[in-house]
């Protein structure tokens, strides 16, 4: 059986254990969560799904069941295997939860990797890349690997963002800022995609990459190398319990109208007002973190 189909088959065992009716909402987070999966494979199987009738897909919404749960029988075999990227992110995230769970060890050879998550050499090697290209993990003198301690706790999230809180701001003021009508331009064009229905629907993958993008663009205009260098290399180590973070998007439609706030007042060259508004939507967000430090840890 595929990793693909075997998803199929863990979602409808979901419908019938849920006694989902027509017209469920199956929201690809929960899902992925329940089956401690990223939400990619989650996505494509719910795709082939809608190839086969099962669910519908709306535009911004997601994916709804089209049958009750005792109508559904389990659709054939004959899906498309997952891609070697599919294979290396849908392990990315489970090396990533057994990591945060204490279940990993911190020191690991690339054998012992290979054999725990059924992948071949070249799947290895991208996993291993990946991780090491975010900073949570690094090659040992001589042999194996070692996983970094310093994001596996929900403190280390929180004094990553108290990092940004001093630094990004600060940005804003330097006297070299200059930001394009482009960046603006790019900065809202994406803040409009998830407020039409991208926070629902966007992966862990994507919802980071967005927030990253956003903040990277503004420490950018600064022209100061020391603060965009400081970002970019403590928004690759954040990552990892950033997708934790992920489970509770309530907070993202804030999120975006405070970036669309910072654009406007940054268009219009109050940068102090809007170094005053980055920093506050910094202080909520580390505030929100707090409160979900529960989802973090567990």
């Amino acid at each position: 059986m595929s990793a693909q189909t075997n998803t199929v088959t863990k979602i409808l065992e979901l419908i019938a254990e849920d006694r989902l009716p027509e017209g469920a909402h199956l929201r690809a987070q929960q899902i992925a969560d329940r089956l401690r999966l990223s939400r990619s494979p989650v996505n494509d199987a719910l795709s082939a799904l809608e190839q086969h009738g099962v669910v519908a897909r709306k535009p911004n919404r997601g994916y709804f069941l089209l049958r009750d749960y005792d109508a559904l029988t389990q659709p054939t075999a004959d899906l498309a295997p997952p891609s070697a990227d599919d294979i290396v992110t849908q392990v990315y995230f489970k090396l990533a939860d057994e990591l945060l769970r204490g279940e990993l060890p911190m020191q690991c050879s690339e054998a012992q990797l290979r054999a725990r998550y059924a992948l071949t050499n070249a799947q290895t090697q991208a996993l291993l890349g990946r991780v090491s290209h975010e900073g949570w993990a690094q090659r040992r003198p001589g042999y194996g690997w070692e996983f970094s301690s310093m994001m596996t706790t929900p403190d280390s999230l929180l004094q990553s963002y108290r990092l940004r809180l001093a630094l990004e701001p600060a940005a804003l003021l330097e006297p070299g800022f200059r930001i394009s009508k482009q960046v603006l331009a790019r900065c809202r064009a994406a803040e409009m995609h998830l407020l039409d229905g991208g926070i629902a629907t966007d992966t862990a993958d994507q919802l980071h990459d967005r927030g990253v993008r956003f903040h990277e663009s503004l420490v950018e205009a600064s022209g100061n190398p020391f603060f965009i260098d400081t970002i970019k290399r403590v928004n690759r180590v954040r990552r990892l319990l950033s997708y934790r973070s992920m489970q509770d998007r309530s907070r993202y439609k804030q999120h975006c109208d405070q970036h669309l706030a910072i654009l406007d007042l940054l268009e219009h060259e109050r940068n102090e007002d809007a170094a005053a508004a980055l920093a506050a939507h910094l202080r909520s967000t580390l505030d929100n973190l707090a409160r979900i430090s529960g989802i973090l840890a567990s």
